[in-house]
């Protein structure tokens, strides 16, 4: 019985080898792909590369907010929580005085909170762009911080290799 030898990792793709002369010449590597224009297709799901948040009639609710490219977020998302909250207290005070009536509050908290999801997932492109923004500058920050602690060592380094090179040069003259 012969015994098969297995790796633990996979070769690697063949186009690794476009990439020999990068540390020579870093502009020898090929240009990445272009993004991709049109649907596509990934693990069997067909998708767009837009980013298209759908609108709330598309879902048939009714949109508790202006329409309209300038929307004043912050201001609708106060409006929109102090809605919520004044409903959630006359669902409280229903609950209490009038169970049996309970479902038409209900339905109007449902509907501010479809409003509410709709307009924070509209902010997420921006969220994401401030996120990246944040992070990059903390690399940057970080990429600075290390060069100076690398020249601080490099000072140091070469004080004490001065230093060396003084005491054996004083040594040797005795």
């Amino acid at each position: 019985m012969a015994m098969a030898t297995s790796s633990s990792y996979p070769p690697p793709p063949p186009f690794y080898r476009l990439y020999k002369n990068f540390e020579q010449d870093a502009s020898s590597a090929p240009e990445p792909p272009p993004p991709i224009d049109g649907p596509f297709k990934a693990l069997g799901v067909d998708y767009t590369g837009d980013v298209v948040i759908p609108s709330l009639e598309s879902h048939n609710v009714r949109q508790l907010y202006p329409k309209g490219p300038n929307i004043d977020f912050k201001k609708e998302l106060r409006t929109l929580n102090r809605e919520l909250q004044l409903h959630i207290l006359e669902l409280a005070d229903i609950l209490v005085e009038r169970p049996s009536q309970y479902a038409r509050r209900v339905e109007d908290i449902t509907l501010i909170f479809k409003n509410l999801h709709h307009l924070l997932n509209s902010l997420r492109p921006h969220q994401a762009r401030a996120t990246l923004i944040h992070m990059l500058e903390s690399q940057i920050q970080h990429r600075k911080q290390a060069i100076e602690d690398i020249k601080q060592r490099r000072e140091e380094a070469q004080k004490l290799l001065g230093e060396s090179l003084h005491i054996l040069d004083g040594s040797q003259t005795n």
